[in-house]
């Protein structure tokens, strides 16, 4: 199955969960902070604004990014775990 996202969604996949601290504790799922960098897997074309003028999107289809702690929709697509976010709840692109 494959997903386009409309107008400014995008489909991002998070990044693991940190499952030990940096001295080594072991942390249980419950402890775990949710992630907040994600790979972008597919964007919208962008959004109207009010002169009807597309304008494009920022992101594209393999950046990472910084995306709020909190929002988007989970989605499941073929046994795999994503989020589709406006572009508007994305931070940052991360670079090295």
């Amino acid at each position: 199955m494959t997903i386009k996202p409309l107008f400014d969604q995008v489909l991002i996949k998070m990044t693991e969960a940190e499952e030990t601290t940096k001295s080594g504790i072991i942390l249980a799922a419950s402890a775990q902070e949710k992630p907040q960098v994600a790979e972008v897997i597919a964007v919208g074309d962008g959004k109207y604004d009010d002169n009807g003028k597309l304008v494009p999107m920022i992101v594209k289809v393999g950046d990472k990014v910084l995306t709020r702690k909190y929002g988007g929709t989970d989605v499941k697509i073929d046994g795999e775990e994503y989020t589709l976010v406006g572009q508007e709840d994305i931070l940052a692109i991360v670079t090295a």
